[in-house]
């Protein structure tokens, strides 16, 4: 299949999803997502999405709130672009359909969550994220400017290096003419040509062992990009959600959402003691890269393999009403969060770095944009503020709607972009070699460049790591293509990034804390 559309959209959370509305005014818009519409990590989300609603609330605070949390390395003018834009942002949710929760006098119920000075998290229950992705579905499969295809992934983006031009790290004219995507039932690898192209693929959780991310987060936006030579950065800022279900069958790891905290939820090691008075003013809700090297620390001195959040001093029908989804989950594995602890364990849950973009969502390529979990806008900094995430995407899909649709008139297609060339290729028979190496990855990074971090242990990932990429690239240029064989290709990008990242950083900031680099500074 050869397709020519004016507006390409990879991947259907709430970054590709908001997007594909707004440009789909001005010409054919096409979403290739990789697997089911829904199956996204907005899907996922249950706490909310943070936006100043009422006084005493301010811009001003949510902002500070969000350079305190991303411990200095925040873009400022990015912050308060985003935050300033917040409320906006929101009435486009809820023109589209979404209901938030409401208090009996009819205001927006809002939460708090680690790290924010105010209650400012508008939510449904804790299932957000689902009632955004429905609400935004709704609106883009009545849409008659807007194709869709599932279950098609998207290899690589087309750029001039697809033409034999000569393409490296210093050239300064990139530009994406669209997508190679391969369709996994047919094995045939189609051509997208675009005008304008979204990247919106979301995080990169899988690459550790334990994430709350869905297993479709393989990080191939960032790999799509890096390959294709455009800017990658942060990728260091690797945030693990301080409490994740501890349930060690399961996979993705279930999440417990920092509203519960904000509720009142006190984080106790086993034999039920707190403890985060010894690490944070804040306690319970301060920012979650301090959360989740607390409770790690905690792990390792007392040996347990998790820690607990007790809920039990909390009225019992306002905890269910507020948390059905964390109150059915756990009394399906015999725990009655009313009257039992939670186990909880740190998970790899954002990943803060990606795709650089600027404050239009435009990347260093030429008429690609990138908006989501993927990108890097600099609003996160070292770390992000919880509910952030939703926010972020919504805010820079809408300014990359906005500039993409006053250019997309004058960006011509390339017609002379060859078709994928798949000859010689033979179908790789032993799963084996994608299976075990996609365990391998995940046990370097888990094992290496988790929470606490130490040069010997990145040098030791790289040099693992190393041998896989050499392997997997040489499977890779042999093989008729499938998804897995691709996502082990992009995880093993994506490890190199994280290592090479915080290899180059000599200090602990935030997310990023190295044995050879103690922080002096109280933060």
């Amino acid at each position: 299949m050869r397709k020519q559309v004016d507006f390409l959209v990879i991947g259907s959370g709430i970054a590709g999803l908001s997007f594909a509305i707004k440009v789909a005014k001005y010409g054919k818009v096409c979403i290739v997502t990789k697997s089911r519409m829904d199956d996204t990590a907005t899907s996922w989300a249950q706490g909310g999405i943070a936006a100043v609603m009422y006084t005493p609330d301010s811009y001003e605070k949510h902002i500070r709130d969000t350079i305190v949390a991303g411990d200095g390395l925040c873009d400022e003018k990015i912050v308060r672009l985003t935050i300033t834009e917040s409320t906006e942002r929101i009435r486009d949710l809820v023109k589209w359909g979404m209901k938030f929760d409401k208090t009996k006098t009819g205001r927006y119920d809002l939460a708090k969550e680690g790290g924010h000075s105010e209650y400012r998290v508008l939510h449904y229950k804790d299932s957000t994220g689902r009632e955004i992705e429905n609400t935004l579905l709704e609106q883009v499969k009545n849409h008659p400017n807007i194709e869709i295809l599932e279950d098609f992934f998207t290899i690589d983006i087309i750029t001039q290096h697809h033409l034999n031009v000569e393409v490296n790290r210093r050239t300064k004219d990139i530009t994406c003419y669209g997508a190679y995507v391969l369709n996994p039932r047919t094995f045939l690898v189609d051509t997208i040509l675009s005008k304008v192209t979204l990247i919106a693929t979301g995080g990169a959780g899988n690459v550790y062992n334990n994430t709350t991310n869905p297993l479709i987060a393989t990080g191939d936006g960032i790999a799509m990009v890096y390959r294709a030579k455009g800017v990658i950065e942060n990728m260091e800022f690797i945030q693990f959600h301080p409490t994740s279900l501890y349930h060690p069958e399961e996979k993705p790891s279930f999440l417990i959402t920092e509203a519960l905290r904000g509720f009142g939820g006190i984080l106790k090691t086993r034999d039920g003691k707190e403890f985060m008075h010894k690490y944070d003013s804040r306690l319970s809700l301060a920012p979650r890269d301090i959360v989740a090297r607390a409770i790690d620390n905690e792990m390792k001195l007392s040996g347990d393999d998790y820690a607990v959040l007790d809920c039990r001093h909390l009225n019992k029908n306002e905890l269910i009403h507020h948390f059905p989804t964390i109150y059915a989950k756990c009394l399906s594995l015999g725990i009655d969060i009313s009257k039992d602890m939670i186990p909880v364990v740190p998970a790899v849950h954002y990943t803060c770095g990606g795709i650089k973009v600027d404050e239009y969502g435009h990347s260093s390529i030429f008429n690609l944009y990138s908006s989501g979990e993927c990108s890097s806008t600099g609003l996160h900094g070292a770390n992000r503020l919880a509910s952030n995430s939703l926010l972020e995407a919504l805010v820079f899909s809408h300014r990359a709607a906005q500039d993409a649709g006053a250019k997309f008139k004058s960006i011509p297609l390339c017609n002379e972009i060859p078709d994928w060339n798949a000859e010689g290729m033979v179908l790789n028979e032993e799963m084996i070699l994608i299976t075990q190496s996609m365990k391998e990855v995940q046990a370097i990074m888990s094992n290496y460049v988790g929470i606490v971090r130490s040069n010997l242990r990145l040098q030791r990932a790289f040099d693992r790591l190393e041998l896989l990429y050499r392997e997997t690239e040489a499977l890779y240029n042999r093989s008729i293509l499938t998804v897995r064989l691709c996502e082990l290709r992009n995880l093993i990008n994506i490890g190199y990034l994280i290592i090479k990242a915080a290899q180059n950083r000599h200090e602990s900031r935030g997310l990023h804390y190295s044995l050879d680099y103690p922080r002096t500074v109280p933060r």
